[in-house]
């Protein structure tokens, strides 16, 4: 079992590897177009590749955005099964030795996905756990830590092979400290997504849409919003109510703020996976700079 994932995590790399080649091809000839249709003198990346200018008349297929090959670049193959075909199953889980917050956190949390399990961690170890949801067909993995009862972290984990989004929590408010919370709904939510621009925003819209079940409902009365803010997503929950002139609308919370940390290319179990992307410390201080 172990050297078939093995064997399957090694095919994966290898394809993600081949695609971001092929898209940065893509992205130099579309350049060398651009600078010939303009008249523009070619930067000394493109004026030094020499093979690029010479298979340029022979690669206007691959220009062409309508192409099978450039759509193809686009199709993230983490999540290629489960785009508009099935529906996700998701485990929700903490660290070992909860507290009464962190306990209440997840069971909101749990409420905010659907078709989601809250899981007692217990004496779980990560590899262990993380093995048993691929057997039983688990799809993401969430894992929420706290510090002295503040929930500060959390961990989405695609399953069998990645990726690993980590989130830092910030002004954390649960349903109970919301003045006039109604009661949550379980239905289907509509997702909102906004102020998301960037292909490092993309992806972590890709992967927080892949945790919701595809196929909502016109009539669902569940609303889920994820709003960008300066590399803070805002997240909240409401429901409506379509009235004769108007539409009523209360929040049901939670209510937090999540910045990403690190896009990790493995599970969480799997301490030698690449890191695609983190925040280091010239980001942080570079508050011009929007990555997402």
């Amino acid at each position: 079992m172990i050297r078939r994932h093995a064997r399957q995590r090694k095919e994966y790399l290898y394809r993600k590897a081949q695609q971001l080649q092929e898209q940065t091809l893509i992205e130099k000839r579309q350049q060398l177009s651009a600078a010939l249709a303009s008249g523009k003198p070619l930067s000394r990346e493109l004026a030094d590749d020499k093979k690029l200018q010479q298979d340029y008349l022979y690669d206007e297929s691959v220009q062409d955005p309508t192409s099978s090959t450039s759509a193809n670049a686009d199709i993230d193959d983490e999540y290629a099964a489960l785009s508009g075909l099935i529906e996700p199953k998701l485990i929700i889980t903490t660290s070992r030795n909860p507290s009464s917050r962190l306990s209440q956190f997840t069971k909101e949390i749990k409420l905010l996905f659907p078709n989601s399990i809250r899981l007692n961690r217990g004496n779980y170890v990560m590899s262990t756990l993380v093995e048993t949801c691929r057997k039983s067909g688990i799809t993401d993995l969430i894992v929420i830590h706290e510090h002295r009862g503040v929930p500060t972290t959390i961990t989405i984990n695609h399953l069998p092979h990645g990726p690993t989004l980590v989130f830092s929590l910030h002004n954390v408010v649960l349903r109970h400290d919301i003045l006039n919370a109604g009661n949550v709904s379980e239905v289907y939510p509509h997702l909102i997504f906004e102020n998301f621009s960037t292909k490092l925003g993309l992806r972590v819209v890709t992967a927080l849409k892949h945790c919701f079940p595809p196929g909502v409902k016109l009539e669902s009365p569940r609303v889920v919003s994820f709003i960008n803010q300066e590399d803070f997503i805002s997240v909240r929950q409401h429901l409506y109510v379509k009235t004769k002139d108007d539409v009523e609308v209360s929040e049901v919370g939670p209510r937090f703020e999540m910045r990403l940390f690190e896009v990790r290319l493995g599970c969480c179990d799997d301490k030698d996976a690449d890191v695609e992307w983190m925040l280091r410390r010239f980001v942080r201080t570079g508050n011009r700079k929007n990555v997402l």
